[in-house]
């Protein structure tokens, strides 16, 4: 059964400590990524900065969630910050390091995971730069494996983005 991210009180923190509630995003599509720094993924950095600099004014938001459940996050959120900031040059919001697996696994990757299950109905995220299309109703489209890159998904984004939406009231 589909639900929306918005009808829990999902909230998460930001680099910088400020806690997010993430009914801030309703009526934007979201890309949320789980991240890591020190991941030979983390090239695809640039593809989301450059996804979300292309659509941002049509209401794309990506949203990136570091996560050392594979030993490859920095140390600290300031560390995280240069390293997104001086190496790709990230505009989008980045949150304070959570988990995607296991018993510390922070509630909105539970959701995500339930809502869009993974390769063979695991809900387990394989690897960094998993990734999660929501629309602008909250529902939980499609779940991209790490090595999806943002450039092979840019199309089903650009779909997205575009269609006809009148909000809700």
């Amino acid at each position: 059964m589909e639900q929306s991210l918005y009808s829990h009180n999902f909230e998460a923190t930001l680099l910088d400590g400020t806690a997010q509630p993430l009914a801030a995003y309703r009526g934007k599509v979201l890309l949320i990524v789980n991240v890591a720094s020190l991941c030979g993924l983390s090239p695809q950095y640039a593809g989301l900065e450059a996804l979300y600099r292309r659509y941002k004014d049509r209401g794309l938001v990506v949203l990136g969630f570091p996560s050392n459940d594979f030993a490859q996050e920095l140390s600290d959120e300031e560390q995280i910050g240069q390293f997104c900031s001086q190496n790709y040059d990230v505009s989008f919001p980045i949150f304070a390091k959570i988990g995607v697996n296991g018993a510390g696994t922070h509630p909105l990757f539970t959701f995500l995971k339930r809502q869009q299950k993974g390769f063979l109905g695991s809900e387990a995220i394989k690897w960094n730069f998993t990734k999660f299309l929501v629309d602008r109703e909250g529902i939980v489209l499609r779940r991209y494996a790490p090595t999806e890159t943002p450039e092979q998904i840019q199309g089903e984004v650009d779909e997205l983005v575009n269609e006809a939406y009148t909000p809700s009231t």
